[in-house]
């Protein structure tokens, strides 16, 4: 890895995962060159390679020869997307990060674009493939998966998919990342308290290699979507969900009680006694369950960094949000 190029602090951190992407190295890292070559600030490059079986690794380490600015780091296997995002942010040094794919479908030459909304005082900046070069089956998967993640989510984000997206360093190191959470990224952003710019950016069809998508990654969306809504209630509400259900059991044990003690009869009053005790053993139940979530809620350290972020944003910024068309 080099280290600082040049004089002054890193203003752009540009992380890119690559996996079994050998053959788009060196147009890869050509492309990133020329696209912020007149970008008149210090950057830095972060290839993070996921473990690839290939010779993706040692095309990308001898370009380190030839460009200072690039830093390569390498992870023992295949970890997955969200995982090499994970690692090469925590790795950069800039002010500002940028994510993008290493397939050269997403277009550098779309970064000081976003760079320039930054500046604008926004806090995250995220890409919309308005005009993807997909498969009609990939694009209509993504498509519904946006609208799944819109509904459950609260927050409209046109292509949550896209790994093109721009942050301040602060906010992204702060978010917890596992799983295919990089998807999450901006709804997370916003719903603490984050400033929201949503561009047009390029599209471009892939050239060599294969995609790594497939049907399995809906699978995992799916349950990391059920997680996010657990970790955002217990971010926040941590007790309500329980309380509620708890003062629903503990009333109807109750009822049944002392309608069962009202009963002459000494079967009924077997009957609705029993069933009364095993409701307010349920609320006894819902209530311990209540209180061990909340304390692996401020222990569990996904949960407390985003409920952390969370309060710090709304303390400091009002949420915005601008959408933008390619070229406006």
């Amino acid at each position: 890895m080099a280290d600082d190029c040049g004089d002054g602090a890193i203003k752009l951190s540009l992380v890119v995962p690559l996996y079994n992407e050998a053959d788009n190295v060196s147009a890869l890292h050509d492309a990133i060159s020329n696209a912020l070559a007149g970008l008149g600030a210090n950057y830095e490059i972060v290839f993070v390679d996921d473990g690839s079986k290939d010779d993706t690794f040692r095309l990308a380490a001898d370009r380190v020869a030839l460009d200072p600015r690039l830093r390569v780091v390498r992870l023992a296997r295949n970890y997955g997307q969200t995982a090499a995002m994970a690692a090469g942010i925590q790795e950069s040094r800039g002010t500002v990060i940028v994510t993008m794919d290493g397939d050269l479908q997403n277009d550098p030459a779309d970064v000081p674009r976003l760079l320039a909304f930054i500046d604008e005082g926004f806090d995250i900046v995220v890409g919309w493939r308005r005009k993807r070069r997909d498969g009609a089956v990939r694009v209509f998967v993504s498509k519904v998966a946006n609208q799944i993640m819109t509904h459950i989510m609260g927050v409209r984000v046109r292509d949550s998919g896209c790994s093109l997206k721009a942050f301040r360093s602060e906010l992204i190191k702060s978010l917890p990342l596992y799983g295919e959470m990089h998807r999450f990224i901006p709804a997370l952003s916003t719903l603490a308290g984050a400033r929201l710019a949503q561009i047009e950016v390029n599209h471009h069809p892939r050239r060599f290699g294969v995609s790594k998508y497939g049907f399995t990654r809906i699978y995992k969306v799916m349950l990391d979507i059920i997680s996010i809504r657990m970790l955002l209630s217990y971010a926040w509400r941590p007790f309500l969900w329980h309380s509620t259900m708890t003062m629903i059991a503990g009333a109807i044990g109750l009822i049944l009680v002392v309608a069962g003690f009202g009963i002459e009869q000494g079967q009924a009053l077997v009957v609705e006694a029993t069933v009364g005790m095993l409701f307010l053993s349920l609320a006894l139940f819902l209530v311990a369950w209540g209180l061990i979530g909340l304390l692996m809620a401020s222990s569990d350290r996904r949960i407390a960094s985003f409920a952390s972020l969370a309060a710090d944003l709304n303390s400091r910024l009002k949420p915005a949000e601008k959408e933008l068309r390619h070229g406006s």
